[in-house]
């Protein structure tokens, strides 16, 4: 079951070694989702129990402590051998379980990276972690570690952004082809998520983001779905998902007819997403692609419309969200550009006094001779 060769991971496992032996670490606690399947391929939900993996500096195999429902999904899609169970029971505390293991490796006293910024950790879990390790060895925040590694992607891994982003293309079609006056935004959201499945790809980690009237204004998932009016607009954003690799897209399309307003919000949308993109090249910084955005939005009296960022990098993510940051792509970021990275690229502007909206997004992999665009999708105004 493994997405990848085995070489890629023994690559992966030395590159995080490298920059544990950089920052000082003589062992890494791994219990992001993400971080588990890009160093092994272990693929699970069950990070949302206590699940750690223990990565030390030295040649020792990877050590994942976990459930007993996890077991056959450890061996069948990792490819991690030493695997330790915690079993559920009244009062059970598994970073006992944890403790021994670390003292098996004889890492008391030693400086152990922790992920802090992950699902997979929850406050309860990390006060119980506290409580274990403080005076028993060093433990520091290492979320940067493995997601440093994750942020640049090899070309095996932009195949599947690719796919992604070609059964996101055919989820928008069928999402614009079923909306129209009177539609139930549930069945256009349904349609949209047909072609994802049957072209082998998963559901993505979180929305659609779809919703009409009122709602078109949000730009998160809100249940309550409604029917759509004679007039009216429809924002959907949403990934395409495969082997976990997410691929977004978005639009704000009018229904019945647009009105002049619609109008020059699209051209100003339209415009900023053109800048944004031109300054998503190899060479500058983050932060420039969001200049870029407000200087098109600011120009054309958007100021108050717009967002304060733009985007952010997507890779293979969980639940509840395909966001795979940091970086969000906000002014000020001065993480530099680099070829491989996959970036989501989106202008918004929610005009709440005249209840309008209008919105567009796609997803770029940066190359040293300019950002390739992965999605078909046309860029614009759609009136259904």
């Amino acid at each position: 079951m493994l997405h990848f060769d085995r070489s890629d991971f023994d690559d992966r496992i030395a590159a995080a070694r490298r920059l544990m032996k950089r920052d000082g670490l003589d062992a890494l606690l791994i219990f992001a989702q993400e971080s588990h399947f890009y160093l092994t391929g272990f693929d699970t939900k069950g990070f949302v129990f206590f699940q750690c993996a223990v990565l030390t500096l030295d040649e020792t195999p990877i050590t994942l402590l976990t459930r007993r429902p996890d077991l056959e999904q450890a061996r069948r899609t990792s490819i991690i051998e030493d695997i330790r169970l915690w079993y559920d029971a009244p009062g059970a505390d598994p970073t006992a379980t944890l403790h021994d293991i670390l003292n098996e490796k004889g890492l008391k006293g030693a400086r152990v990276g922790v992920e802090l910024r992950s699902f997979g950790l929850t406050g309860d879990n990390h006060q119980r972690l506290r409580q274990r390790f403080d005076d028993w060895c060093t433990l520091t925040d290492a979320s940067h570690l493995v997601r440093e590694l994750r942020l640049v992607k090899t070309e095996a891994e932009i195949t599947y952004v690719r796919r992604a982003a070609e059964l996101a293309d055919a989820s928008l079609d069928a999402m614009i082809e079923t909306s129209g006056p009177g539609v139930f935004e549930g069945n256009i959201a349904a349609a949209g998520i047909k072609p994802i499945l049957e072209g082998g790809g998963d559901l993505a980690p979180s929305g659609p983001v779809l919703g009409s009237g009122d709602r078109a204004l949000l730009v998160r998932s809100a249940t309550g779905f409604r029917h759509l009016d004679d007039v009216d607009q429809l924002t959907i954003e949403h990934a395409g998902s495969y082997r976990h690799y997410c691929a977004c897209l978005m639009r704000t399309i009018t229904v019945g007819h647009a009105n002049d307003q619609q109008h020059k919000m699209f051209d100003a949308t339209r415009d900023a997403m053109a800048a944004m993109t031109e300054a998503a090249k190899v060479g500058n910084v983050i932060g420039q692609i969001d200049d870029a955005h407000r200087a098109i939005y600011d120009k054309a009296g958007f100021e108050d419309a717009r967002m304060s960022a733009c985007g952010y990098s997507l890779g293979a993510t969980y639940s509840p969200s395909w966001m795979d940051v940091p970086p969000m792509i906000h002014s000020g970021n001065d993480t530099p550009i680099v070829p491989g990275m996959v970036l989501f690229l989106h202008a918004i502007l929610i005009d709440a006094p005249r209840n309008l909206a209008m919105s567009a997004g796609y997803t770029i992999v940066t190359r040293e001779d300019g950002p390739e665009m992965l999605s078909r999708a046309p860029l614009e105004l759609v009136v259904r």
